[in-house]
């Protein structure tokens, strides 16, 4: 990863604004049931566990598409990879809001949705190589990680609302997600006709050229020892989110919240994590540090998970879930996928990020899982443990070596 490869060529803001806006969407798809958990079960008439399914494709699909997402995009470029993903979330965004009154079919097209989504989110710190230098990048990560909690938030917060008719007590399904189908094929569109490769003129960069040989670079990528604490890392901070996310209903009811309310603190993580994913990631860029933000990262988790734990009151909820938000979705998130793609070095950046996604995937499957065997609230115990463990493993980090002040100047 040459530090001096990517200039500042205006044209990345737009690639990296469309990138944006199609990575909102697919995220939408991923939890739009999840705040409304019952009422899908009521309008469907299915099991809690049929609804859970509808968010449990996602992380499902994303064992099975992350390593052939990643080899597309490291092999055939961002413009292939990020399109292949663009059309599935246009097409089948559309599709689940034409049939949004069969299950069945609300089933396949999250499939679809679900083996679109690696092709995005496993792009975005090549995004950041292709198109920006090295002392904006963890910024440029940090915007396009934004777009997934826009995206979460956005459902959060809005979905139960959308499928309300004032004056009446029918759900409207349909109008919901054919707003979000029509959106869907707009992003898709917006961005197959904008999204470009990289820099007009720049020098070929990143490893998708013949000689690439993606399970080589995974052998040499799992040889690192930072690499494999950041695994550890994600495994557990990224299946605690999943999990907490998909399961977000669950909690609060046990907690006594209306449906209203639980979008409210499922929003909270969000908004915390957007605001963060601003702040943090650029004064990451500005210290030329990585290490403090991945610590604060786990330690703020662990607090944030405890307050989950422990509170019932709605308002120490909403500061517990901002808590978690802001540090481990604004830095965690951001700062931890580039600190990897630095430490990987030369390793391709969407593998080394596609390979720490995977790890989150699993935990969170198996995390969504335990809670629906054993309940949600023994499992928030478990994470406060979890948590513990990660703080400790972030001390034994080492720093970036590309991290320098003097070199990002």
């Amino acid at each position: 990863m040459d530090k001096n490869s990517s200039s500042r060529h205006p044209y990345r803001w737009i690639v990296l604004a469309v990138f944006f806006l199609i990575t909102v969407i697919v995220e939408m798809h991923w939890l739009a049931f999840a705040p409304i958990a019952r009422d899908v079960r009521n309008y469907y008439n299915v099991s809690a566990n049929q609804v859970d399914l509808l968010s449990e494709l996602f992380m499902g699909l994303f064992l099975v598409m992350c390593v052939p997402a990643s080899y597309v995009i490291d092999k055939k470029g961002i413009r292939i990879g990020i399109s292949i993903g663009a059309a599935l979330t246009g097409i089948f965004g559309l599709l689940k809001g034409i049939y949004a009154d069969s299950y069945t079919m609300i089933v396949v097209c999250q499939v679809f949705l679900a083996i679109g989504q690696p092709f995005l989110l496993n792009a975005s710190t090549k995004v950041a190589v292709r198109w920006f230098p090295l002392n904006e990048r963890a910024t440029a990560v940090g915007i396009a990680t934004l777009a997934q909690f826009v995206g979460i938030i956005t459902v959060m917060m809005a979905t139960p609302y959308m499928i309300r008719t004032e004056g009446s007590d029918v759900l409207d399904f349909p109008g919901m997600l054919m707003t979000y189908g029509v959106i869907s094929i707009i992003g898709a569109i917006l961005t197959l006709l904008l999204l470009r490769e990289r820099p007009a003129g720049a020098a070929e960069n990143g490893a998708n050229d013949e000689s690439f040989h993606f399970y080589k670079v995974l052998k040499e990528l799992v040889k690192k020892p930072d690499i494999i604490k950041v695994l550890v890392l994600f495994f557990i901070g990224l299946g605690i989110f999943n999990s907490v996310s998909t399961c977000i209903d669950q909690l609060c009811e046990k907690k006594g919240l209306s449906v209203e309310e639980t979008g409210l603190v499922g929003g909270m993580m969000l908004i915390a994590g957007i605001l963060g994913a601003i702040i943090l990631p650029a004064i990451s860029d500005k210290m030329g540090k990585r290490k403090p933000f991945v610590i604060l990262a786990m330690l703020f988790m662990a607090i944030g998970i405890a307050g989950l734990n422990f509170f019932s009151d709605y308002t120490l909820l909403l500061v517990s879930s901002g808590l978690l938000g802001f540090f481990l979705l604004g830095a965690g998130a951001p700062v931890g996928f580039q600190y990897s793609a630095e430490v990987a070095a030369p390793s391709p950046e969407s593998t080394t990020q596609g390979l720490i996604l995977l790890t989150g995937q699993v935990s969170g499957i198996l995390f969504v899982l335990g809670i629906n065997h054993a309940g949600i609230m023994p499992f928030m115990k478990i994470f406060i443990v979890l948590s513990i463990i990660a703080v400790a493993l972030t001390l034994s980090l080492n720093e970036s070596p590309l991290t320098k002040p003097s070199e990002n100047s």
